[in-house]
């Protein structure tokens, strides 16, 4: 049973049929797209369920393997390993409580529900291509629905937003897709797996008149650091972020913020470190430096924003930092921590876009300024804020402490001026978070607009729900989710090791 290609394409079909099917802008026709698209998205939700039942954990290959004949000897290849599965669960679990939230939605709702079915299926197909160039076209297909959700279902800057998106992660991905013709040439195949046993020629070369330590490995590195960057994003590169989170409607912040953000994380772990593991080593302390700057400098920022959004994307920009710390540590805790990290930021971060969501559908402003005192009408909003608002500063017991702890450790094996640095992004991030808490939900309630503002509907309640057990499962009980990707990253970490090592030796021998 091709159970990968059913749960990538399912949403698609559920499009496909959205848009044909339904008819109008009524509220009966609105009603209609707004249930397929639910039911499309729990469909797939369930479906996904069944891959835990036949996946082996200890096997570090890829499972549930497809393979057909595309396009002139090109090959439709899918499959996951612990990996990339848990990327898969976590998106199919995220789009029906970001269709949900978009109940409110009175514009093109059927162009809308459509437009995010398509985009499941394109997040999706980036996490279990097993192909290069398919994978490629998923990775790049992604932008255009998004820029879309953006663009026409956006704020006032949303066609500003949305073009400083696109551009920023297209012109990004513009290299790699070079480097990928440069690989297929040099490999002679776009299989994935096939290409991670390949060996990248890593002796230094001159170009233009400058050594480069790595060579031909260091400027494939480079042309993916390039695109996998922007979308994290990583400092400096990070810009667009802000502007998209702000614009953006609440589900399309979800998504970015939740799935979207990780694909960058994942193309470092499926591509940069395992393919190039010597130019990985040779700018470790590159990344780090990045990373531990982003740490500081947009926990720094966050704490100067007024408008809500704005500073829990800021807040995710820091975050990411600890995802690239811990990938480019190159070591068990390290990876571990990463992988964790982001599965944590996609419920924590989703969750507190909603949280935002929450309040701008009955106030329509996203000002700090504008809130207060939300704590006396609106008690069950302020515990799900508070917990998540625990889980963004890392607080034990929440998901959010695991990913970082473990990124820390890792990193602090390798540098440990880097693990310490980034370990002040801990109390940065409770400092812009609690005072964001407490802006909007202690104090007076001094506007006379707050008086008749009400709690979390049923509705509301219910999308909470799953995220807030999934914090707190996860916090608790953080080897659910490790024991399904521990071993991977293992065989991962040790490939790269083994490479490292043999690259270093074989160079030691020529010095002598």
């Amino acid at each position: 049973m091709p159970i990968l290609s059913i749960i990538t394409f399912l949403p698609l079909l559920g499009a496909l049929i959205l848009l044909v099917g339904v008819r109008g802008q009524d509220q009966a026709a609105n009603d209609n797209a707004r249930y397929a698209a639910l039911w499309a998205t729990v469909a797939t939700f369930v479906i996904s369920l069944f891959l835990l039942q036949g996946f082996d954990a200890s096997d570090t290959g890829f499972q549930f393997v497809e393979e057909r004949a595309w396009l002139g000897g090109l090959s439709y290849r899918v499959g996951v390993d612990g990996i990339s599965l848990p990327f898969v669960l976590l998106t199919t679990f995220i789009m029906p409580l970001a269709i949900w939230a978009s109940w409110g939605v009175e514009t093109r709702v059927r162009e809308y529900m459509a437009a995010f079915l398509v985009l499941e299926t394109l997040m999706i197909g980036v996490f279990v291509s097993l192909d290069m160039i398919l994978w490629y076209l998923f990775f790049e297909g992604g932008l255009i629905p998004m820029f879309l959700i953006i663009g026409v279902w956006g704020g006032k800057e949303r066609v500003y937003a949305a073009f400083k998106f696109f551009l920023y992660t297209l012109l990004g991905s513009l290299l790699m897709l070079i480097a990928m013709i440069a690989m297929f040439w040099d490999a002679g195949t776009t299989s994935i797996p096939e290409l991670l046993r390949h060996e990248f020629a890593a002796t230094p070369l001159s170009l233009l008149g400058f050594e480069i330590a790595g060579g031909f490995q260091t400027l494939l590195w480079l042309a993916f650091f390039a695109s996998f960057a922007v979308k994290m994003p990583m400092w400096p590169v990070h810009t667009w972020l802000p502007d998209a989170h702000v614009q953006a409607p609440t589900a399309g912040s979800v998504v970015l913020a939740a799935i979207l953000l990780k694909m960058g994380g994942y193309g470092f772990l499926r591509f940069s470190l395992p393919m190039f593991p010597v130019a990985s080593e040779l700018m470790t302390t590159f990344v780090l430096t990045l990373s531990v700057i982003a740490i500081v400098y947009t926990s720094l920022v966050a704490l100067m924003q007024e408008d809500i959004k704005k500073l829990i994307a800021y807040s995710s920009v820091a975050h990411m930092g600890f995802v690239t710390m811990g990938i480019f540590s190159a070591n068990q805790q390290g990876v571990d921590g990463a992988v964790f990290q982001m599965i944590s930021h996609g419920f924590i971060s989703g969750a507190l876009f909603l949280c935002v969501g929450v309040i701008y559908d009955r106030m329509h402003t996203r000002e700090i300024s504008a809130y207060g005192g939300l704590v006396t009408r609106m008690p069950l909003y302020a515990s799900v804020f508070l917990l998540f608002t625990m889980g963004n500063v890392g607080l034990p017991g929440t998901s959010g402490f695991v990913g970082e702890f473990l990124t820390l450790m890792g990193t602090f094996q390798v540098n440990t001026w880097a693990a310490f640095v980034g370990a002040t992004g801990v109390i940065l991030s409770a400092g812009y978070a609690l005072w964001l808490f407490k802006r909007v939900v202690f104090g007076q309630m001094v506007r006379e607009e707050l008086q008749g503002i009400t709690d979390l509907s049923r509705r509301e309640a219910l999308i909470f729900a799953p995220l807030v057990v999934g914090t707190v499962v996860l916090g608790v009980y953080p080897s659910l989710a490790i024991d399904m990707f521990s071993p991977a990253v293992s065989a991962l970490v040790d490939e790269v090791q083994t490479r490292v090592a043999a690259f270093q030796a074989l160079a030691d021998v020529a010095l002598k």
